[in-house]
């Protein structure tokens, strides 16, 4: 962990070469002794952990994890995604990915770098002897959250991964093979690292000295506890789930935006539903987001590539009536006069002046504002209200069947994007009001990172996408048993036998 900063004398250049290499003058050293000294110092290990969840703009490729590859692997594996390019984005959307998919390689890969961050902060703040127990605590809680969310986002693609810790970073081991952790395991290092920082954080950054403003969008309370239902509802611990909500309704922070689709714009950084975001700045660590959501040879939103899109199918599935159906752009007249629309049933060449769409680009991310600014400064919700809003009536149902309290949690999201409301709790059994919460995330949360994990907890993923597949003339691929989970990167089993795809491809 030795890092020099160097600065070089000029070299003077005659007709043939250099009369003398000059020799670099070190001015300082930045070591694992000196970097971790002052609070800034920790301050600045905390915010490097959070930095992972976008990368940074002056990268190849600058859309990874929550700024892109995340929702590549959660919505395009499934209904909802479609991608008219070719290569390893479209075989993800006809779920034919294999172990060498860019897209499952680099969520992989980015994932665990947040984790190895997280472990490495934890690891050398506690020889900064200069911070306060309040402070020592405050920087752990955060790291710990981001560090759950990446064994969470890690299980849930990969189900069991390695387990490394900050006890892993003094002693670090490269040639042993470890095997890795069943998800129960990790599970259970993930709700410890959630109940610390539950324990810890404070409920928001308003009036708190240890950061010298407002900081939104840093971990809080109600973060980790809703982090916290995320993992008792994968796991079908209805209970735990319900009960942990009630904690997060007892806080009283949050509530649904009166605007669904100002929820999204790059103006909107943070409100009242936000529990946890991917924030970012255009100017500082911006992303290509914007250039990757299209849509095409639009006036509106200029120069974009409707690289990631959804489908069809998808889209017709929003009623006429349902304000989220505006959010995507299905039907204009481009900057090259045609006009881009769906094409008619059983058509597919259309006539002069017309362009059929292959699928829909959407408006969530794909800024209004006419900016053609190559970086954009998006946020990525993680967790929002409405997720939670969501969770709280399916895990009702799960445990009392229909009820009017589920009905009215699911009407409430509804009715903010002007949707026909749900009837009377005696209309529905268990299962077809799991079905119409199922179809209610998929509406409200697309290419938000979670339809994957929905259909596999509700056991719909196998029927859902075979359905979507045949429906677009594709072979019904999805098998459960072989498929709740991800191939493992070819570079890590390359490098690790213990991380077999036996059964996986």
């Amino acid at each position: 962990m030795k890092r020099t900063i160097f600065i070089f004398s000029a070299c003077l250049i005659g007709f043939a070469s250099c009369k003398k290499i000059a020799e670099p003058k070190v001015y300082s050293f930045l070591t694992d002794v000196n970097a971790f000294e002052s609070k800034a110092d920790a301050i600045a290990a905390v915010n490097g952990v959070y930095a992972r969840l976008k990368q940074p703009s002056g990268v190849s490729d600058s859309y990874q994890y929550y700024a892109g590859f995340q929702m590549a692997i959660t919505d395009f594996t499934t209904d909802i995604g479609h991608s008219f390019q070719s290569g390893d984005i479209s075989l993800l959307s006809e779920a034919q990915w294999s172990p060498t998919n860019k897209y499952t390689n680099f969520a992989y890969q980015h994932q665990y770098k947040m984790i190895s961050d997280a472990n490495i902060a934890l690891f050398y703040l506690p020889k900064i002897k200069t911070l306060s127990t309040e402070e020592q605590n405050q920087y752990y809680s955060e790291i710990r959250f981001l560090r759950a969310l990446g064994y969470m986002d890690l299980t849930d693609a990969f189900g069991p991964v390695i387990l490394v810790t900050e006890k892993d970073v003094e002693k670090a081991d490269y040639v042993t093979k470890l095997a890795p952790s069943s998800v129960e395991d990790i599970n259970k290092f993930i709700i410890a690292d959630l109940e610390f920082a539950a324990a810890n954080l404070p409920v928001n950054y308003k009036s708190k000295t240890i950061y010298p403003t407002n900081d939104v969008g840093r971990a809080t309370k109600g973060a980790a506890l809703s982090l916290l239902v995320k993992l008792y509802m994968r796991e079908h611990k209805w209970q735990d789930a319900l009960t942990t909500i009630q904690k997060i309704e007892a806080l009283n922070q949050y509530g649904l935006f009166p605007s669904y689709k100002g929820l999204f714009a790059e103006s909107n950084k943070w409100c009242e539903e936000s529990i946890f975001s991917a924030l970012a700045d255009a100017l500082n660590d911006g992303t290509e987001l914007m250039n990757h959501f299209g849509p095409l040879n639009n006036t509106e939103v200029s120069d974009r590539w409707q690289y990631y899109a959804v489908s069809w199918s998808f889209w017709n599935s929003y009623a006429r009536n349902d304000e989220r159906r505006e959010m995507f752009y299905y039907d204009y007249i481009g900057s090259d006069k045609l006009h881009y629309m769906q094409a008619p049933a059983g058509q597919t060449k259309p006539p002069t002046g017309f362009y059929y769409l292959p699928d829909v680009a959407s408006k969530k991310y794909a800024d209004p504002s006419g900016s053609t600014t190559y970086y954009d400064g998006h946020g990525i919700p993680i967790l929002r209200y409405a997720d939670i809003v969501m969770c709280h009536a399916e895990a009702l149902n799960e445990l009392n069947g229909p009820t009017q309290a589920s009905i009215d949690l699911i009407n409430k999201v509804k009715g903010r994007a002007k949707a026909t409301l749900l009837g009377p709790p005696s209309g529905y059994t268990k299962e077809t009001l799991r079905n119409a919460i199922l179809q209610e995330r998929g509406w409200e949360f697309f290419f938000e990172c979670k339809r994957r994990q929905d259909l596999i907890r509700t056991g719909m993923y196998q029927q859902v996408v075979n359905t979507y597949l045949t429906g677009i003339g594709k072979p019904a691929s999805v098998n459960i048993t072989r498929d709740k989970y991800f191939s493992y990167p070819q570079t890590q089993t390359d490098l690790n036998p213990n991380l077999s795809n036996a059964g996986r491809q």
